[in-house]
């Protein structure tokens, strides 16, 4: 997919990966087809994106998140019939392992919440769970299992929204950089980019740990913090299957899943590592070196449900900086200050596994006369004008991706 250039168009959407590709997408399905991509990268999904476990979960704690997941399962399942392209999606299921009574009673909530939304989870018994997944279930108090779950190649799935957007006359233009929104009586008329002036009605913000700049040359500061996120992929391990369901182990902050012969081991860090927006700019992100410490903890917490991971070498480490927000929320739709300018950043991880959802409620923001209540409580203007400092908001966006799995 090359670069190309545009002078004009009704849409812009800044960021090529899978919720940028999202949006185009849901646009196209509204109607929308006088949209561009842009993509700094040479290729789209090759930041953020391709840093992804792409796993997906549709169990939560509200009926707003499990219904937005469930959305976007929907969309995953036919995005092959609809584009010819396959997104990379495999409907393995999830097994979700409680160790501790406090996390059976959390189960307990989400399934109650799973049964409101109509999404299908069961309780497993240990033997049955142990049929599924080769590892050592002793420890484990209880099994949710969610049938319809499973994992997707985030960049086959970005791949697949952008044959469905373009089919219909959306244009994505690889290798060029947003340097700035242009704002003229309060409302978007136009981006700068290192291609020369793009002439445009609405500005669509989703440009991952990039967000916060491209907000900022609006007019706009938000709290969108870039945290550092890691797995690893082991070396070949023996039993690991494509058909294996995806594990998460919330009581040692760990998810894994089958990659091709091998395990994928990822985490959530007791003590993170954020990037802070203001010290760099739209033309870099920091770098991220391999943190030893870090992985080889993540084996060390799994070794019980999965002796094999102390013997298994690691072959691939992936890291990246998704962003999250103070409030773990999504930013997502108008700014009310600046017209045109809407936003769907913020993603708190779910980019990938969230991106139909997500595009879905950028359209109903954009689109709908009366949004949901939930899409407005995700407005950017929850932030523009409210009192709040960087330090505050990065100590927070910092503990939500701590507490990402803690009982709440």
């Amino acid at each position: 997919m090359g670069g190309g250039d545009a002078s004009s168009s009704e849409i812009v959407i800044v960021g090529g990966g899978a919720v940028g590709c999202g949006v185009a997408y849901s646009l196209a399905r509204a109607g929308k087809t006088d949209v561009l991509v842009l993509e700094r990268e040479p290729s789209v999904a090759a930041s953020t994106t391709s840093r992804a476990a792409g796993l997906v979960g549709q169990v939560r704690t509200t009926v707003e998140r499990t219904r937005l997941a469930m959305s976007s399962v929907q969309t995953f399942s036919g995005l092959e019939e609809e584009t010819g392209v396959s997104p990379g999606w495999r409907q393995v299921g999830s097994l979700r392992l409680a160790l501790t009574d406090e996390r059976v009673a959390e189960f307990e909530r989400m399934k109650a919440v799973a049964d409101e939304a109509d999404l299908r989870v069961e309780w497993l018994d240990r033997d049955r769970a142990a049929r599924m997944w080769p590892g050592d279930f002793s420890r484990v108090a209880a099994v949710l299992w969610c049938p319809t779950d499973g994992h997707v190649q985030p960049y086959d799935l970005t791949m697949a929204y952008c044959k469905y957007a373009r089919d219909r006359g959306a244009r994505v233009a690889t290798g060029v950089t947003v340097r700035e929104v242009v704002v003229r009586g309060g409302r978007v008329v136009g981006v700068e980019t290192d291609r020369g002036r793009v002439d445009c009605d609405v500005v669509v913000n989703a440009a991952g740990a990039h967000a916060y700049h491209v907000a900022r040359s609006a007019g706009l500061e938000l709290p969108i913090v870039p945290v550092r996120h890691e797995f690893f992929v082991t070396v070949d391990v023996p039993g690991m299957k494509p058909d294996l369901p995806v594990v998460r182990i919330p009581d040692s902050t760990l998810y894994l899943r089958a990659e091709v012969n091998a395990l994928l081991v990822g985490g959530w860090e007791p003590r993170s590592l954020s990037a802070d927006p203001r010290a760099y700019d739209l033309e870099a992100v920091p770098e991220i070196d391999d943190d030893w410490d870090v992985l080889a903890g993540f084996g060390d917490l799994l070794a019980p449900e999965f002796p094999a991971v102390r013997e298994a070498g690691i072959r691939s480490v992936f890291k990246g900086w998704p962003t999250f927000t103070p409030d773990g929320k999504f930013i997502v739709g108008e700014s009310s200050r600046v017209r045109g300018f809407v936003m769907a950043g913020g993603c708190n991880a779910h980019g990938v596994s969230g991106s139909a959802g997500i595009g879905r409620h950028v359209v109903e923001s954009m689109l709908e006369s009366e949004p949901s209540e939930y899409v407005r409580s995700l407005s950017p203007d929850r932030f523009d004008g409210v009192a709040w400092d960087w330090e505050s908001a990065r100590r927070e966006a910092q503990r939500r991706y701590e507490r990402y799995y803690a009982v709440e």
